[in-house]
């Protein structure tokens, strides 16, 4: 018997409440959003996190406190287990990946190193 996968992202309740107020005061009417990685920045990899409009045909898509996310299917061995944050400091506020599979980041914070989780056949 197969055990189940986690689900591939998660969010805190920080996040989810600033997403929902986030598309609420959009012009446009989102479904959700739509979460990715992409090649660049100085370690390798850089977090993606834009509205989503529609689900694409081999999205995964979670439903998470409230908030539809659309996970691009080339992230999700990148992205198993994260949990996004949402965190607010002195001079600042921001989204935060919390990813098990991260390595490494690099110094300014905009990219990461990440190691795909190999699934368990």
């Amino acid at each position: 018997m197969r055990r189940p996968r986690p689900k591939v992202v998660t969010l805190s309740d920080a996040a989810a409440a600033r997403m929902n107020e986030i598309m609420a005061d959009a012009d446009e009417n989102f479904i959700g959003v739509r979460i990715g990685v992409k090649n660049g920045g100085c370690a390798g990899m850089e977090y993606t996190m834009d509205y989503a409009t529609e689900a694409g045909p081999l999205d995964e898509v979670v439903e998470e406190n409230g908030i539809q996310i659309m996970i691009d299917p080339k992230a999700i061995l990148f992205l198993i287990g994260t949990q996004v944050d949402f965190v607010t400091e002195k001079l600042s506020q921001r989204f935060v990946f919390n990813n098990p599979n991260q390595t490494d980041a690099c110094g300014c914070g905009e990219s990461v190193t990440i190691v795909p989780q190999k699934l368990d056949a």
